[in-house]
């Protein structure tokens, strides 16, 4: 009976690695196909790792809130014949060469630079994440070539899974204010009187994810919005819509008038996308998920309800489905919910715009028609953007078409 390897699976776009979380099954125990094997946590949900066929567990490597990069070797199962042959697995020996080809290698080497050995084969290798290094982020004042990073300190930083980002708090003693090894040797001692926490992996892909999406040129414009046609929509309304989502779908209509603003700048081309998928953040423990709604032009609001509800029920479980992780083209925030009026949200790397929501209160407006001040509910839309794709006026035109849009719920 052959033994193949159960490998860490790509759970996703853009995933490389994924923490154990649970171990749902033990040595010498005989599962089913597509049984739950792992509960792994990545960077976007937690979700469950099947056992792609039928099988006796053999053995168990992998080991609880242990991260491992995907094609790693979790566990080993002894399959059938026709299991492992249908995986692409054989124990049949590879065909021997024969003397004359054998000589012929041996010859063929000699001219070689550099001979390969027996004893030179690596086995046994586990894929390994390598930290993410790169320069061209804030250091502070003094510290002018902390951007550059020598080969020896980049070596300690590898050992120690740090990444440039780090260095901004420390101001260098070395040339041109360059960061030397010592002082970040003094700046690591340092850190040891502190109280230190580790990290979960969730802030860990936040700060990773937010530290890309700084190498961007970015700005915020914003405008009030009276939101009272939509609290008159909303109460009439069933199911009800939440604030947020009002803005998702006013926001889908008015890339979809001009999608270039949604595109992305690669090298001198615009990509525009062939979809009108937009994102909404959630709050979870210890960081942020963004599910995806789909063709978000094509799907009427009241529609969209009941996908929504449910994503927000997921995404807070941390049970987000894979089809669902995949980024969109922009993201909505409702940051009103914790009270806050103003912000500048950052958009995420694979993105260029997202919307953001304050927190709404009753101000005077003038009216026209009345000739004196009514109350309104009103809160502030910000647009935060990649500055190299839109410009100031381009963004102030689409935030007033969202912001046109929302006072005509009805039509969302």
């Amino acid at each position: 009976m052959p033994t193949i390897p159960i490998l860490m699976p790509q759970l996703g776009e853009s995933i490389a690695e994924a923490t154990i979380v649970r171990i749902l099954i033990e040595p010498g125990q005989q599962i089913e196909a597509g049984t739950d094997i792992f509960e792994v946590e990545t960077n976007k949900a937690t979700m469950a790792v099947s056992s792609p066929c039928a099988g006796h567990v053999s053995g168990i490597t992998a080991q609880v809130q242990k991260s491992y990069a995907v094609g790693t070797n979790l566990a080993s199962f002894d399959v059938t014949d026709d299991d492992a042959l249908s995986m692409g697995f054989t124990d049949s020996p590879p065909p021997q060469q024969s003397q004359s080809s054998q000589n012929n290698s041996n010859a063929s080497a000699d001219s070689l630079h550099f001979q390969f050995n027996e004893e030179d084969n690596i086995t046994g290798y586990q894929p390994k994440v390598e930290p993410v290094v790169g320069g061209a982020l804030p250091v502070p004042a003094g510290a002018t070539g902390a951007s550059y990073i020598s080969p020896r300190m980049r070596a300690r930083m590898n050992e120690l899974g740090l990444n440039a980002s780090d260095l901004a708090g420390i101001a260098g003693t070395g040339a041109g204010g360059r960061v030397t090894v010592e002082d970040f040797e003094n700046f690591l001692r340092g850190l040891e009187q502190h109280r230190l926490t580790p990290a979960s992996p969730m802030r860990i892909a936040v700060a990773d994810s937010m530290r890309r999406s700084w190498s961007r040129p970015l700005a915020t414009v914003g405008s009030p919005v009276i939101l009272d046609a939509i609290l008159s929509h909303r109460k009439r309304a069933d199911p009800k819509p939440g604030p947020a989502l009002y803005a998702i779908r006013a926001l889908a209509l008015a890339l979809a008038e001009n999608t270039a603003v949604a595109g992305r700048l690669i090298g001198s081309r615009i990509v525009h996308p062939r979809a009108i998928d937009i994102g909404f953040a959630v709050e979870v423990d210890d960081g942020v998920l963004v599910p995806v709604l789909r063709e978000v032009e094509k799907t009427p609001l009241v529609k969209l309800v009941p996908t929504y509800n449910k994503l927000v029920e997921q995404a807070r479980a941390r049970r987000l489905p894979m089809d669902v992780n995949r980024p969109g083209i922009a993201t909505v925030t409702n940051f009103g919910t914790f009270g806050i009026v103003w912000a500048t949200p950052i958009p995420l790397p694979e993105q260029n715009l997202v919307l953001g929501l304050g927190a709404g209160s009753k101000v005077p407006r003038w009216s026209d028609e009345v000739q004196q001040f009514i109350p309104v509910t009103e809160a502030e839309l910000t647009l935060s953007f990649d500055h190299r794709i839109l410009d100031g006026g381009g963004a102030g035109r689409l935030l007033a078409r969202v912001a046109q849009l929302l006072q005509e719920p009805e039509k969302l």
